[in-house]
């Protein structure tokens, strides 16, 4: 037996030894971020607010294999009780997510923050979730989904890849509606900043009856030949403002549609893809209605179209009120377009009724294109008025065809580079168009 002195003492070493242990253990765990010493979740990284809820802590498993699906909805809705709380999907893990919606309202504030990747899966799903997007936020109220993680859509599963091989397991054919990658709806004073989403079946984000809207820093990839991957889609949306983004995709860079009033994009890079675009709208007689849209500091590169307004024959409403400008383009097939007679069929039969458009301007758009510099085609019955072309200076890379215009009145300014002597002055002759009339 020991005497009393060493006893102590060694009763105090070996307490010494176990902290120790229990610390080094403590951060191996810390740096898998599992649990803390404490057995409460894993703090993510301070970010201003006291209330984490990391995914991990609710059951992720974080392999890129194992649907952690129920762990992501389990920590949204724990988050979403609690004011300025933040959701966690840590950095340097990989997190397969099925089709999942997370629902508002939320208390305020909350913080959707992406470190790691969020993957889909290689699966047809739609047709067992019946869900027409993977990820999507419903009526949320205040809430930000930043960080410097990746959404991958893993789209070549859904565009009929070569890549993608076909088993016993998977022969039908894809379905023809593809699922949007990030979708918000009915939700207002969001912000979605710095994050990158890649590769969506079809659109990339999407805005549909939202208001109050920043979008910044973002980048959103896929090819060239993605159909219909639209970058960032609004629809029925106002008060919107998309800046500082590079967006490369398959279709629209950015994708304006019927209920949107003032929207602002400025300063995106955009290439390759479609330009960015108001519309298709009026499709099947539908009424549409667009205003008080401005597109300016805008680089366009690789793309067949620059900035246009494409519009069915049948429908009704309006565009009015748009402005693009400042607006750089490099070898873009169409830099300039306006076209009430759009169709994506092989025939389109001829309608007197359209989509009135008026108070449109180009100003300051320059650079280098490959096909026809500007391509301005109006409703026979419907002509665009208050068309203003000013500072234009566009030099052809091939061979191209004159400028187009047809039954557009309107204005053009020194320089106009190549001239624009097509474009019609004053207004049309006992030709009223119905900006007045339709109301939306």
């Amino acid at each position: 037996m020991f005497p009393p002195a060493r006893f102590n003492k060694s009763i105090v070493l070996v307490l010494i030894l176990l902290s120790l242990i229990h610390v080094e253990g403590c951060t191996r765990r810390n740096k898998r971020k599992s649990h803390d010493c404490s057995g409460s979740a894993a703090r993510a990284p301070d970010y201003g607010y006291s209330n984490i809820f990391d995914v991990l802590a609710y059951g992720a498993k974080a392999d890129g294999f194992t649907d952690d699906s129920k762990a992501f909805l389990a920590a949204w809705q724990a988050a979403c009780r609690v004011e300025s709380a933040v959701v966690e999907v840590p950095a340097e893990f990989r997190f397969l997510v099925n089709p999942i919606v997370f629902m508002g309202p939320c208390k305020e504030n909350i913080i959707f923050q992406i470190d790691g990747t969020i993957v889909a899966p290689m699966k047809p799903w739609m047709r067992s979730s019946g869900l027409l997007d993977w990820i999507q936020f419903k009526r949320v109220q205040g809430a930000t989904i930043q960080g410097n993680g990746l959404i991958d859509g893993r789209g070549s599963v859904w565009w009929g890849s070569p890549d993608y091989q076909l088993t016993r397991k998977h022969t039908k054919p894809m379905p023809a509606i593809k699922p949007t990658a990030l979708r918000f709806y009915g939700s207002y004073n969001v912000t979605v900043r710095d994050i990158t989403i890649q590769n969506s079946p079809q659109c990339h984000l999407k805005f549909d009856s939202c208001s109050s809207v920043d979008v910044s820093n973002v980048t959103i990839s896929s090819p060239a030949n993605s159909p219909n991957t639209d970058g960032i889609h609004l629809q029925n949306s106002q008060d919107v403002e998309i800046h500082h983004s590079t967006i490369g995709c398959g279709d629209d860079c950015v994708s304006i549609q019927t209920g949107c009033r003032d929207i602002r994009a400025h300063h995106i890079n955009c290439g390759p893809g479609h330009g960015i675009s108001i519309g298709s709208l009026g499709k099947d007689k539908t009424k549409a209605c667009v205003s008080n849209v401005t597109v300016h500091d805008v680089s366009i590169q690789d793309a067949l179209f620059g900035v246009r307004i494409k519009t069915w024959q049948g429908g009704s409403g309006f565009v009015r009120g748009v402005s693009f400008g400042n607006i750089e383009v490099w070898n873009v097939k169409i830099p300039i377009m306006i076209d009430q007679f759009y169709c994506d069929k092989r025939v389109c039969r001829n309608q007197t009724s359209g989509v009135a458009i008026s108070n449109i301007s180009f100003i300051e758009i320059r650079g280098t294109y490959a096909y026809k510099a500007v391509h301005l085609a109006c409703s026979d019955t419907m002509p665009c008025t208050d068309i203003d072309l000013s500072d234009i200076e566009l030099q052809a890379v091939a061979r191209v065809q004159n400028p187009f215009c047809w039954n557009t009145y309107g204005q053009s300014q020194a320089p106009t580079l190549p001239p624009l002597s097509c474009l019609q002055s004053g207004r049309p002759y006992n030709k009223a168009p119905l900006h007045t009339q339709d109301k939306c």
